[in-house]
């Protein structure tokens, strides 16, 4: 069983930046490929990022391609999205998700493990 929490969600102006950190428990998070989701009101929840588990790979949507960027810290349980140049668009609630696989998948029926989600709000 992963626990996930994340957390550095927040309000911010066009333009700005936050850093998103999703911490796991246990012991085998290096283990886990690992994924960053959105869900704006009304909408589906969509694919953000994803990154494999020793950081070979990482994957976006077209939306955060040059935007956003994932990363991983094995010793510390910790995967980071940092945001950049955010937009209005790209208010929702991030969660992060955990799957126990070698390959990077980006559908979120796919996963196994979520967070509780942070919010993360974008001013005009």
């Amino acid at each position: 069983q992963v626990q996930l929490v994340e957390s550095g969600g927040g309000l911010v102006q066009t333009g700005g930046s936050l850093r998103l950190s999703c911490v796991a428990s246990g012991r085998t998070f290096s283990m886990y490929v690992m994924g960053w989701f959105r869900q704006a009101p009304g909408k589906e929840r969509e694919f953000v990022a994803a990154i494999s588990r020793s950081s070979y790979s990482s994957y976006y949507a077209d939306s955060v391609k040059g935007r956003f960027t994932i990363s991983r810290d094995n010793a510390k349980n910790t995967v980071y999205l940092q945001m950049n140049s955010l937009k209005p668009e790209d208010t929702a609630v991030y969660y992060c998700a955990a799957k126990n696989s070698p390959l990077v998948v980006r559908t979120f029926s796919e996963y196994d493990y979520w967070g509780q989600g942070t919010q993360v709000t974008v001013s005009s």
